[in-house]
């Protein structure tokens, strides 16, 4: 029988959490914990971290662990890559279930950079207002930059003040609405965004509002995806995992 566990945190695992839940497959949903008030699942969740590839060797183990979905955030490349490996010498089937990267359209004014520290120079120069949407966990390296005021925008308030000498900070979860993103980016002033390239329906709007208003866009490029198997679809997870049981795993 399978015994399914989801790295969540995502739509796309929110998604399959409820396709499994109305098959009746056991699963149990993992989340990171960065999130204070996590969405309401239709399967078990648990929250917080394994102890490195080690941990989830153990845990896949000890709960008897039959299938692996790692469908992370598109720049969770630690977990990502733990969940390779720990997949491996576990000996538990493993497949990515991400969304497909956004793509420049007919409009956009995109710079594209490989990592944050690509940004971070890519923003070298006068003062600007900057719709800085790149997560909590990655604010503070802008402090380098401090001659820009700054646009930040998180699910939860932060324990401790961004180190950015000059910003305004609005708690919301999204999904937003490229009008909301408009009147946002306009009350602000903002004149450049800085993304990453997550990919996926939910936080597209901002780049539809930044194309709207003619804005420039620093595009965070995703990092190198190590997993052997991936996939944008639900649908092709479901048809894996019933693949995997034809074959008695």
């Amino acid at each position: 029988m399978s015994n399914i566990l989801i790295l969540g945190g995502t739509t796309e695992a929110s998604a399959l959490a409820a396709a499994l839940a109305e098959r009746g497959t056991p699963a149990l949903l993992s989340y990171a914990g960065r999130t204070e008030k996590p969405r309401a699942q239709p399967v078990p969740v648990r929250v917080g971290g394994f102890g490195g590839i080690a941990g989830l060797v153990r845990y896949l183990r000890e709960e008897s662990v039959t299938h692996l979905v790692d469908a992370t955030h598109p720049f969770a490349a630690t977990m990502s890559e733990h969940a390779v490996a720990a997949a491996r010498e576990a000996g538990v089937e493993h497949i990515m279930l991400t969304r497909p990267p956004w793509t420049a359209a007919e409009g956009d004014q995109w710079t594209r950079v490989p990592d944050m520290a690509g940004a971070v120079a890519a923003l070298a120069g006068a003062a600007r207002r900057v719709m800085l949407a790149v997560g909590r966990m990655h604010v503070d390296v802008f402090a380098a930059q401090p001659q820009h005021h700054y646009l930040l925008r998180f699910v939860d308030m932060p324990d401790a003040v961004p180190q950015l000498p000059r910003h305004a900070l609005v708690v919301d979860r999204g999904p937003f609405t490229a009008e909301a993103e408009m009147h946002l980016m306009r009350a602000h002033g903002i004149d450049c965004v800085v993304s990453k390239n997550a990919g996926g329906d939910g936080a597209q709007a901002k780049l539809i509002a930044a194309r709207q208003l003619a804005l420039p866009v620093v595009m965070i490029e995703r990092p190198a995806c190590p997993a052997a198997l991936m996939t944008h679809e639900v649908a092709a997870v479901l048809q894996w995992l019933g693949h995997a049981a034809e074959r008695g795993v």
